[in-house]
């Protein structure tokens, strides 16, 4: 199949996506769209929201209708990264074998990630990066396609462990999960209360997603479109002279070049859903809020005025 008529495919496979997962969740389509980019672009994603708000539903419907292997590890303040990765024991016959934790499999939900420490955090983000895990010195490979949506409450901030800074960009994106509208919530209500059942068809194979990661790969872009993203991240760094008396005040740590690679990869695989064979400074501004949020650190001045990352960056873009 051409490149073209592959692309014509992914626009058709990713409509029947979207209503395969309507099928469960009410609403939430920019949510959806920000991890279906996630998905086909090859990252991971970080899901802030309060509990209730289905996230461990979307992602196992989302599993189901993608055809993948789903695993949910609830972080807890006792999680050891050998729950996670798996260990040895000893078989019947006196031999070591080596039994794979939850981290083997293709889509993770990482359930509020902050609340365990760092040393487990950190055995899950080398996961994340290098798509392998080293346990007893022996590096085990992941089964690919794979993809981590952690989630973190708001909320309840006692006794967690934030993720740093450099643990976060490993995050494509950060999605912020809304509380639905009047409408969609008497919908899910209806849904969730009454007897009927929904079966989510597998439209992908494995094989299927690692193709049209290929694809989103071998997209071109023109450079005046890369140099608009590398803009883009240099005007939220405080110290460029690229960037405006706004961020100056308000920001003390802009993104780093993984932002515009992002940025990139994204706006590629956005233009890819709309059927483009390229994509444009648009496409860039469309994912540029959920690739930078996490990116960017505020100062005290920002908090006491109650500016947020999203006001920050719709000023940039």
């Amino acid at each position: 199949m051409s490149d073209v008529a592959a692309i014509q495919n992914l626009v058709q496979k990713r409509k029947e996506l979207k209503k395969e997962i309507a099928k469960i969740i009410v609403g939430q389509e920019a949510v959806v769209d920000q991890i279906l980019l996630c998905i086909f672009s090859g990252g991971h994603a970080l899901l802030v929201g309060v509990p209730g708000l289905a996230k461990t539903l979307l992602v196992n419907t989302l599993a189901q209708a993608l055809g993948l292997d789903f695993k949910r590890i609830q972080f807890t303040p006792d999680l050891m990264p050998s729950d996670i990765l798996g260990s040895e024991i000893l078989d019947e016959t006196r031999q070591f074998k080596f039994i794979k934790g939850p981290i083997f499999s293709n889509i993770i939900l990482a359930d509020e990630i902050n609340r365990t420490p760092p040393k487990t955090q950190a055995a899950l983000l080398e996961a994340m990066q290098e798509r392998s895990v080293t346990i007893a010195g022996e590096n085990r490979k992941l089964s690919l396609p794979y993809f981590v949506l952690a989630t973190q409450n708001p909320i309840e901030q006692e006794g967690t462990y934030p993720l740093p800074e450099a643990q976060l960009d490993r995050f494509m994106f950060a999605v912020k999960l809304e509380y639905p509208s009047f409408e969609e919530e008497v919908q899910v209500v209806k849904r969730t209360t009454s007897d009927s059942e929904n079966v989510v068809n597998p439209l992908f194979t494995a094989q299927e997603i690692i193709d049209f990661q290929h694809l989103i790969r071998r997209i071109p872009v023109a450079d005046n479109v890369v140099e608009y993203a590398v803009t883009l991240v240099s005007k939220t760094r405080p110290d460029n002279v690229l960037s405006n008396e706004f961020v100056k005040n308000y920001l003390d740590w802009g993104a780093g070049p993984r932002a515009s690679q992002n940025l990139i990869l994204a706006a590629k695989a956005n233009a890819a859903f709309q059927g483009k064979f390229s994509p444009d400074i648009e496409d860039v501004k469309a994912v540029a809020i959920g690739i930078l949020r996490h990116r960017i650190i505020k100062n005290y001045k920002a908090d006491a005025e109650g500016i947020t990352e999203e006001m920050i960056i719709s000023k940039l873009i």
